[in-house]
């Protein structure tokens, strides 16, 4: 098996990448979203937005919330 990355020969230790640094840079690239596995549902940019807006608020409540 050879690594995706680069090509070269698999190590055990890195199994399916050949080195420590292939594995990170294909992290990197699923960070950074070079990868990405397609959604079969269609986003609506209102509720993604809303969804957001409500968690901020949450949070924002609980670190002003005076303990007891």
């Amino acid at each position: 098996m050879s690594c995706p990355i680069c090509g070269k020969d698999t190590a055990q230790k890195y199994r399916p990448f050949c080195s420590k640094r292939c594995a990170d840079v294909d992290l990197a690239r699923w960070m950074n979203g070079s990868y990405a596995v397609p959604s079969g549902r269609e986003e609506n940019p209102e509720e993604i937005a809303e969804a957001m807006e409500d968690a901020l608020r949450e949070q924002f409540e609980a670190l002003t919330k005076k303990p007891h």
